[in-house]
This record gives structure tokens, C-alpha cells and sequence, in this order.
């Protein structure tokens, strides 16, 4: 699954040696262990007139351009560091004008992935996910894989449902809709879930639950604070991977 940019959790996370080291302090709540993707309908984006122009502001995921998020954590034992920041950019896709998102990922400070993701927001609050260009790279900066890519409306991949504005326990959405490739699936685990990273405690988070078919038994986590976004991400079954927001700051307008 995709870090998302913010990001969802891209690999998998220690969260053992996190809990021993005393950095895991969160409360996991118990998930399935997968979900029937099936069970989720597909989504048809409203018309390009319902967004709002590549404006994205809802409380739970505001992309306000030049916001920078920095996170840190490690996969599998390797440290890992996670920098996204909302451009001041925009790109229509699939006829849409989309905030552009840059996200970058080094592991042991070696640049590892590199991602342009394109989100929309209707005027009503529920954000889009229009797709993705992600570039795996070897040691010497080359791109050895681009899988996992997607553009909704080329090669019949859809936008999927990011996030709405008053999400609530119970539905799920398909956040990644190109079979085959990209098919994350969240569900709301609860409102008023606690998270601690370095630069906040809070018993007001929301808490996700996100799965895929193309990694069957993985379950990820990701919480949320308003008007701030994605602060945390762990995997909790299936493998190891933990991300922490350590920073927020400002980009200035190139």
C-alpha cells in the first residue's frame, strides 16, 4: 500500500523493536486481517464542475500549498525518512484540476522513491484521489520501477474516494481503483482513537484501517488530526513498517 502521500504506509514496518525501544505509543485497535475488496463498489468521480479547482481543505486532509510534512520511521529495520509537500502546483487529470503532491522517501539517507500524486476536492468536502507517478530507484539515482503508477481514465483506472468530509465508523471506500495495480481499500476504525508523535498528543485522532488484495493478511493503520492531516502510519498485521510526523513548516512560493 502507498504511503499517500501521506501518503498510506508504501512497505511494511518494526513495529517490535518500535515497542521496545519505547517510540510505539499508540493503541492498536484489533483489525481483520483482510477485507473483501469485493464488497466495496467502484465509484464514478463527480463532474469536473462539483470540485473545486484544485483547492483541497478538508480538516482531515488540508493540502494547503506549501506545507511541508516531514515523517520518520523504519521498514524492516531500516531507517526510513518521508517528505511530502503540498505544491503550489496543479495538473487536470482526467478533467479535474488536481493539488499536486511531492513525495519523496530515503531509506539509510539514500533517496529510495519518488512520487507526484494528484488529489481533488468537491465543493461539498470529499477528496479524490486522481492517481499517481511513482518511481522506484536503485543506488545510482536510476528508476528501476514505476509499478503501482495510475492516471484516472487511462487504461480503466478510476479516481477513488480519499477522504470525506464527516467520515464516521463503518464505510469503506476504495481509495485506489486500477485493478491489478493499485486497489487500497480504508475503512473508519473509529473518531477519538490516541496518538502520540513528537509533536503532539492527542485523544482526538481518526483512525483508519487500510487493506489491499494485491497484499492479502496486510492491515495498515493511519491516523489523522484535523486540520493537520496524516500524523502516523503502522502496519499491524502482515509485515513491519512505522512512520511518525516529526515536522510541519512552510515552502515559500518559488
Amino acid at each position: 500500500m502507498d504511503h499517500h502521500s501521506l501518503p498510506t504506509v508504501r512497505s511494511r514496518a518494526v513495529l517490535a523493536a518500535a515497542a521496545a525501544a519505547g517510540l510505539l505509543a499508540v493503541t492498536v485497535a484489533s483489525a481483520p486481517a483482510t477485507y473483501a475488496a469485493s464488497k466495496v463498489p467502484h465509484r464514478v468521480h463527480p463532474s469536473p464542475s462539483h470540485f473545486t479547482h484544485g483547492r483541497v481543505d478538508n480538516p482531515w486532509f488540508p493540502l494547503k500549498p506549501g506545507t511541508r510534512y516531514v515523517y520518520r520511521g523504519s521498514e524492516e529495520g531500516v531507517p526510513e525518512r518521508d517528505v511530502l509537500v503540498a505544491t503550489y502546483d496543479s495538473r487536470t487529470v482526467d478533467g479535474v484540476v488536481c493539488r499536486v503532491v511531492f513525495d519523496r522517501v530515503w531509506k539509510h539517507g539514500r533517496l529510495d522513491e519518488r512520487t507526484h500524486d494528484f488529489y481533488a476536492q468537491t465543493r461539498r468536502g470529499t477528496v479524490w484521489y486522481f492517481g499517481e507517478r511513482t518511481a522506484n530507484l536503485n543506488r545510482h539515482g536510476h528508476v528501476i520501477s514505476r509499478e503501482g503508477s495510475f492516471m484516472s481514465g487511462v487504461d480503466g483506472a478510476q479516481a477513488g474516494i480519499f477522504m470525506t468530509p464527516h467520515p464516521h465508523r463503518g464505510p469503506s471506500y476504495r481509495q485506489e481503483d486500477y485493478p491489478g495495480h493499485a486497489e487500497d481499500v480504508f475503512t473508519v476504525v473509529r473518531r477519538g482513537a490516541h496518538v502520540v508523535v513528537p509533536i503532539l498528543d492527542t485523544r482526538h485522532a481518526l483512525l483508519t484501517r487500510e487493506t489491499t488484495v494485491l497484499e492479502p493478511g496486510v492491515v495498515d493503520h493511519k491516523y489523522y488530526v484535523r486540520d493537520l492531516g496524516t500524523v502516523r502510519e503502522l502496519t499491524v498485521k502482515g509485515g513491519s513498517e512505522s512512520i511518525r510526523l516529526v515536522s510541519v513548516s512552510h515552502v515559500p512560493r518559488p
